[in-house]
């Protein structure tokens, strides 16, 4: 066993410090993924930064039509936000469709976002409805905050604090779930709003998650199940592994990308 220091942050500040400090500092939230792959001997932090117990960092709220979600908000508390469900239910939905329930009673929101597991759900839903990372530092837009396999824009000392999400006209999401880890195996987020048409798959990008042009144009000119299914889509740069090939996630794009707007 290795040994790890336990922090519990009163404030932003305190977290910041404490990351600052720790040779390997992490934060802990959920811990849903952290505590399963240091058990597996994969993560080995020297320091851990608790930060469930500053002020803000949970619960959700609206500034005019935009949410504002705490990072250490839990799935089950964004799937039951009547703010979430007014304004964009179909993240409402995402949320519930995470794992299961003991899974989204303490996964959070910004643990999801910071550890960008390439089919996670919920980077898919900030990046199709072009939502902003707000961190101890700064504000990222979800373009530039998703950069590859596990990987985001955050410094080491750096602390989500909240997302902020522009509701949307129309948005769905639809995924074909692995059914050992309920992650998705394809998942598509379709949204319309203030920024356009914008779409964002999960589960099938070699680099993660990403924007699908092609379904994004088709989507601008017809809101339609039947736009989306005229959209081919290439094998090329998508994830083949033992639980499909690279055709099997193109096929599932489109298919996906169908119930989406259906959805919506």
């Amino acid at each position: 066993m290795y040994p790890t220091k336990y922090h519990k942050a009163a404030s932003i500040d305190d977290a910041v410090a404490a990351l600052g400090a720790g040779e390997e500092a992490l934060v802990l939230a959920g811990g849903q993924t952290l505590l399963a792959t240091m058990k597996q001997h994969l993560a080995s932090p020297s320091d851990l930064v608790d930060i469930r117990a500053i002020d803000g960092m949970s619960g959700v709220s609206t500034d005019g039509d935009m949410l504002v979600i705490g990072a250490a908000t839990t799935h089950a508390e964004v799937a039951g936000s009547a703010d979430v469900q007014r304004l964009c239910p179909a993240l409402a939905g995402l949320a519930r469709g995470i794992g299961d329930p003991a899974v989204r009673h303490v996964g959070t929101i910004g643990g999801s976002i910071a550890n960008n597991d390439p089919a996670a759900d919920y980077p898919a839903g900030l990046l199709a409805l072009g939502a902003t990372v707000v961190t101890s530092k700064r504000q990222i837009g979800a373009d530039d905050f998703f950069q590859g396999l596990f990987t985001t824009a955050l410094d080491d000392d750096e602390v989500i604090t909240s997302v902020r999400i522009p509701a949307a006209s129309r948005a769905g999401y639809a995924k074909f779930r692995q059914p050992a880890s309920l992650f998705a195996l394809v998942g598509v987020f379709a949204a319309q709003g203030a920024g356009g048409t914008r779409v964002a798959v999960t589960g099938a990008g070699e680099d993660g998650v990403f924007r699908h042009v092609g379904l994004e144009a088709a989507l601008g000119a017809d809101w339609s199940a039947a736009a989306a299914g005229g959209v081919g889509v290439a094998s090329e740069g998508l994830l083949a592994d033992i639980h499909a090939s690279a055709e099997y996630r193109a096929n599932l794009i489109g298919v996906m990308a169908k119930r989406a707007v259906e959805a919506s």
